[in-house]
């Protein structure tokens, strides 16, 4: 029997740190399902979480967040409301006990649990890179990047850039799109390790499969296609091989 997938977005002010730890220790509990992550660090301002919202809405699933500004939080918290997403706040439990038994309120402050040393600022700074350089964006700056990911669509790409980042790793990530051309400054960088994605076609269908459905869009194209996804694959992994890039 295979596996069935869920979408899990967490929606962070700070690095996501929280979030990542506490919803796979939930995950681990649940055989045989396993979680799309997608991971929003940095949600500071009313723009970057409609952003986010949109991409709920494209992908409903559980949401999960710690978001010390109270208007932040009752705006994501309507919105999952109106698409049905079940939403929570995982300190906002944890907050409320704390403030009943020591009867004094919280001091909202962003990433408090993070000691504002040198190392927390430069993962603060990886996680900026990686949100700039995340899907293909800003090729110019990939010899900065410390890792570069390269992988067709649906291979985790954004997800482990994120988990990189917040280990202090500047991790930019290119799509593998069939017909078009990688970014011309990817072959010739030196700095960064360039290290493949891949997944099982099943895996990468059942999640294409649903991101298609959420966005009502026509089921019947190669990008769902069992042939043309393993084509993919095939390809991405001789590309690889080529380039000596390990996976």
């Amino acid at each position: 029997m295979g596996r069935s997938y869920f979408h899990l977005h967490l929606v962070s002010d700070s690095t996501g740190e929280t979030l990542i730890a506490a919803s796979r220790a939930a995950a681990a509990q649940y055989q045989g399902i396993a979680s799309i992550e997608h991971v929003y660090p940095l949600v500071r301002t009313r723009t970057q979480l409609e952003r986010v919202i949109a991409e709920i809405d494209n992908a409903p699933g559980i949401v999960l967040f710690t978001l010390v500004d109270p208007d932040l939080s009752r705006r994501l918290e309507a919105a999952c409301e109106t698409s049905g997403s079940p939403c929570l706040s995982v300190l906002g439990p944890i907050l409320g006990l704390f403030q009943s038994y020591l009867g004094q309120t919280s001091t909202p402050r962003a990433g408090a649990q993070h000691m504002l040393n040198a190392e927390y600022f430069k993962r603060i700074d990886a996680l900026n890179f990686t949100m700039m350089c995340d899907d293909g964006q800003m090729p110019e700056h990939l010899e900065q990047a410390d890792i570069v990911l390269v992988g067709v669509s649906r291979t985790s790409k954004t997800p482990t850039s994120i988990y990189l980042a917040n280990r202090g790793y500047k991790a930019a990530n290119v799509p593998i799109v069939p017909g078009a051309p990688l970014p011309p400054g990817l072959t010739q960088v030196r700095r960064p390790l360039i290290v493949g994605l891949v997944a099982s076609a099943e895996r990468i269908i059942q999640i294409r499969q649903n991101r298609v459905l959420a966005l009502n869009a026509d089921p019947q194209t190669d990008y769902v296609d069992r042939v043309a996804v393993a084509q993919e694959i095939a390809g991405s992994r001789r590309l690889f091989a080529e380039r000596s890039w390990p996976t």
